[in-house]
């Protein structure tokens, strides 16, 4: 015969579906709809917002960043002048080496003696 296993559980559902009641699923449905539709629609202007405010952020740091990095090439800058002011000097004791050097061997052929 015929047992309480052989008998499917979805047996009959098949033929209870035409007794739904369509305009009843529509109500629960824009019931439920009403029920987390403004949530939903202020966590998406509050995401928006966020969104928003983390753009202005990225551009504020992006703003940042480019000012560092002219800092530093100002810093490179500044090395880069205290570098040349050192070799200036060093070309201006140079000069005066070598004019002082010619000062004596001009002294020196005055004085008859040839070198």
């Amino acid at each position: 015969g015929v047992g309480p296993s052989d008998v499917s559980p979805d047996e009959g559902v098949i033929e209870d579906l035409p007794l739904i009641d369509e305009k009843a699923v529509e109500q629960l449905t824009e019931g439920l709809i009403s029920h987390y539709l403004p949530d939903l629609q202020r966590s998406k202007s509050a995401l928006q917002e966020l969104t928003q405010n983390q753009v202005v952020l990225l551009e504020t740091l992006e703003q940042e960043i480019s000012k560092f990095k002219e800092c530093n090439s100002i810093v490179d800058i500044n090395a880069l002048f205290s570098e040349a002011k050192h070799y200036h000097n060093k070309l201006v004791n140079i000069r005066n080496e070598m004019m002082m050097l010619h000062e004596k061997t001009s002294k020196l052929k005055v004085s008859g003696i040839n070198i």
